[in-house]
């Protein structure tokens, strides 16, 4: 039972970047459970569509990336809707100090469950590390790439590096697509499609568009960017490696990003192997 009622439960999704008609269809039948994305609640709350003030718990599911990714200050908006007298989740892969200090703020006495913290990668993926300049990086994708046909999983820090390398592999004949905050929902679908039907080679994606993301036999992954949250490391390469199978991560390393590469590794209990690259020996495309 859910607040006192028997199964089944009604619940909808709601989300920008499609039409709202079939989702205020859905909401006007009655919910139980809403799972909803920021923008689009507060859209319809303001067009008077959704009330919260029955609330009587509210999730925050991957609050560390909704948080950090400049999500704040819609999540106080809601946090104003709700009534006080409820009971507030907090789901997180990870918990970064300025997170959790934000956290505290609007949570009372919480109690803190971790299970099976993230510290450790699959044996099935080979990890290995270029050093190489920021000026150098496109170039070494470029030809890893063109390396191999296999689809390939990218990951950016920021969305318009990875519209910029998108760009890029335009240039060099190499068929990609980047899907990150800025997208719409349809357009981050349709490039998710065309990858897993191998109708694009290279899938670029910031942290916060990635979570999730399931891949049958995707067999490479590579860090365009290191993350600057250990875990967020092991999360990524995870994406290949699953379900005993093999699978390939590469990481590229600038020089401001040595330290980034120390804490994984002092996380993950182990030295990544380290490859070398020539750029000089491979003509630029």
């Amino acid at each position: 039972t859910l607040y006192g009622k028997s199964l089944p439960i009604k619940n909808t999704v709601i989300f920008g970047g499609v039409s709202q008609n079939a989702q205020v269809n859905a909401i006007r039948n009655g919910v139980d459970v809403l799972v909803a994305t920021p923008g689009r609640l507060l859209d319809l709350i303001s067009q008077g569509i959704i009330k919260l003030n029955q609330i009587e718990i509210l999730v925050l599911d991957e609050a560390d990336r909704m948080l950090d990714m400049g999500f704040v200050n819609d999540i106080k908006k809601i946090l104003k809707k709700v009534p006080e007298v409820r009971q507030t989740l907090f789901f997180s892969a990870t918990m970064p100090k300025s997170i959790r200090k934000f956290a505290n703020t609007i949570l009372n006495n919480p109690k803190e469950i971790n299970v099976t913290p993230v510290s450790s990668t699959a044996e099935t993926i080979q990890q290995s590390v270029y050093f190489v300049e920021k000026t150098e990086k496109e170039l070494l994708l470029v030809k890893l790439l063109k390396d191999s046909n296999d689809r390939t999983l990218v990951f950016t820090r920021t969305k318009h590096g990875a519209n910029k390398l998108v760009k890029k592999l335009e240039k060099s004949k190499i068929l990609s697509a980047a899907i990150h905050g800025n997208k719409t929902q349809n357009a981050r679908q349709r490039a998710l499609n065309d990858f897993k039907d191998n109708k694009i080679q290279v899938l670029i994606a910031t942290d916060i568009a990635a979570r999730g993301i399931d891949i049958d036999m995707l067999s490479n992954v590579i860090n365009f960017e290191l993350p600057n949250v250990p875990e967020t490391y092991v999360h990524r390469i995870g994406r290949t490696g699953r379900a005993g199978k093999e699978g390939v991560a590469r990481s590229f390393c600038s020089l401001e990003e040595k330290k980034d590469l120390k804490n994984i590794e002092r996380l993950i209990g182990t030295k990544i192997k380290v490859e070398k690259f020539n750029p000089k020996s491979t003509s630029k495309a």
